[in-house]
């Protein structure tokens, strides 16, 4: 089972964008998005997962499966 963070990753790539991009377009802290990803923050507030999934334009549960 793949991770929020394994998750967010896959998609961010499939979509060529970089960790600052999506950082920007999701009107998030890009240390935030670097903390999930890399897998430091684990459990991400709601808010934060959604602004990430409407940024990248898939459904929130795509990330948290």
């Amino acid at each position: 089972m793949a991770t929020i963070s394994e998750n967010i990753k896959r998609v961010r790539a499939k979509q060529g964008l970089t960790q600052d991009d999506l950082a920007k377009k999701a009107n998030i802290k890009y240390s935030t998005l670097t903390k999930i990803e890399g897998g430091v923050v684990t459990k991400p507030s709601v808010q934060t997962i959604q602004k990430i999934a409407k940024s990248l334009g898939v459904p929130m549960e795509e990330l948290v499966k």
